[in-house]
């Protein structure tokens, strides 16, 4: 299959490499029951070493920059209370923690989560963190200019690998909330 943005040598629509996934992944993309079919979501093969986003787009095509996004891992507190959530973001600019995220989550501060509690949470890779798969209970940031976008290049749960995704299934994922400028430059 040709992939429907970038030169990758190996594309496969996600659910037909379901064994390639990590469980999370793998769990959302089976259970899918979006306005976009699953085989949509397609899986491309990528090295790990080149997951970053400037080494990725360096080695698979710098077109990619404007059509990549970034998914982080926040955690949001308020007294004793941590709320943790994802905010996707093109990758060309970064998360609004400070405000767009404190202000959604309700939070009297905002944070990057720890690379154990993004990974431990999660069942991902770190640098590979995907949207698709994340706990039913977390609140899922999406900014609008990922919505837009007719395919996004994101994580896919792994290091090795990505994901070809329809920009609309970021705003029908469970949780999911759009906003304007939760990226900014």
């Amino acid at each position: 299959m040709r992939a429907p943005i970038g030169q990758f040598d190996d594309a496969t629509p996600a659910p037909d490499c379901l064994d390639t996934l990590t469980r999370p992944v793998a769990d959302a993309v089976r259970q899918w029951r979006g306005s976009v079919p699953a085989d949509q979501i397609v899986y491309v093969d990528t090295e790990p070493e080149w997951a970053d986003t400037a080494t990725f787009v360096e080695h698979y095509g710098k077109d990619l920059l404007d059509r990549s996004a970034n998914c982080v891992v926040v955690a949001g507190k308020r007294g004793g209370e941590s709320t943790l959530a994802a905010c996707v973001v093109l990758s060309t600019t970064r998360v609004d923690v400070n405000g767009a995220v404190r202000r959604q989550l309700g939070a009297r501060k905002a944070s990057f989560a720890s690379m154990d509690t993004a990974t431990g949470e999660t069942g991902m890779e770190y640098g590979g963190i995907t949207p698709i798969g994340l706990p039913a209970d977390w609140p899922v940031l999406v900014d609008s200019a990922v919505v837009d976008l007719p395919y996004v290049l994101v994580g896919s749960g792994r290091r090795r690998g990505k994901l070809l995704v329809p920009g609309k299934v970021f705003a029908e994922l469970p949780n999911a909330v759009v906003l304007e400028g939760l990226g900014v430059a």
